[in-house]
């Protein structure tokens, strides 16, 4: 799929899309695949996102409204689930793309935490996908059907020791996508997240060492390392009907990174480095 040409894949569904920051980021890019494949949406981030981002111009190429939301407020969450549904009526889709550690932000090491931050990535990165479905299921927002999308990071498994407390954070995102995808089950809706592989993006950007993540993935990856773009046409993939019976799954979209166990151009790296050293 090009990002030229659209399928229709998306045709009359409505949607709610958090964590658009600017154009490298998945959000983003997932907002404009959605405008090609001819869907209509709402645009959400935090009030001081939309201070420092970019959200408008996205909105004034996407035909989108912009309603701003703090996610660790359940209040604020059923507003916006009530502006959204008064503006689209049910939704047919929701892409979660939020996540913030202020410990990593600070530097602090996973061995020193400082516990409220902690608390802060834990419901902001994943709590967060609780409430806003809480809210949907409260309000009755989402279409028998529909499909909720949630981006995650192999952290959730493996340890990555510069990603620190947002290790954890997948970790439960995961769950709390699983638990919901049970429960939604019976109405066809669908809650599944994505394992994306490190992307340059703004967030991902500004995790130190993720120059030498993004480096190593490329060079473990089969296919490389997935761009933001690629990122998006899978999630429309999954926000379409042709994937009606996938739920409760963590999927990886990392080039192969997660199966493969080492390539030859590391075998060749590693060996050059040891006879540099002998």
């Amino acid at each position: 799929m090009t990002q030229n040409t659209g399928y229709n894949l998306l045709k009359g569904k409505k949607g709610l899309i958090f964590g658009a920051l600017d154009e490298r980021s998945i959000a983003w890019r997932v907002a404009l695949a959605c405008k090609r494949e001819g869907a209509s949406f709402t645009l959400t981030n935090a009030p001081i996102a939309l201070r420092f981002g970019a959200l408008n111009q996205l909105a004034e190429k996407t035909g989108a409204a912009v309603i701003p939301c703090d996610v660790s407020d359940y209040k604020q969450v059923l507003e916006l689930i009530d502006a959204t549904r008064e503006e689209h009526g049910k939704l047919d889709f929701i892409l979660h793309a939020v996540g913030m550690s202020p410990n990593i932000r600070k530097g602090n090491d996973y061995t020193n935490l400082n516990y409220k931050l902690m608390q802060q990535t834990l419901e902001i990165s994943a709590i967060s996908l609780h409430k806003v479905l809480q809210a949907c299921v409260e309000k009755e927002a989402l279409s028998d059907g529909a499909s909720v999308v949630a981006l995650s990071y192999i952290g959730a498994q493996r340890v990555f020791s510069k990603y620190s407390d947002m290790n954890d954070a997948k970790a439960l995102l995961e769950s709390i996508s699983r638990n919901f995808g049970s429960r939604l089950g019976k109405r066809g809706i669908r809650v599944n997240t994505i394992s994306q592989g490190p992307t340059k993006t703004s967030a991902g950007s500004g995790i130190n060492g993720f120059d030498a993540m993004y480096d190593f993935a490329e060079k473990l990856s089969p296919l490389g390392n997935p761009t933001a773009d690629e990122c998006a046409d899978y999630c429309i993939s999954l926000f379409s009907d042709l994937t009606r019976k996938v739920t409760m799954q963590n999927l990886f979209h990392d080039g192969g990174f997660s199966t493969n166990g080492i390539s030859e151009e590391l075998i060749f790296e590693l060996a050059e480095l040891n006879t540099g050293k002998k």
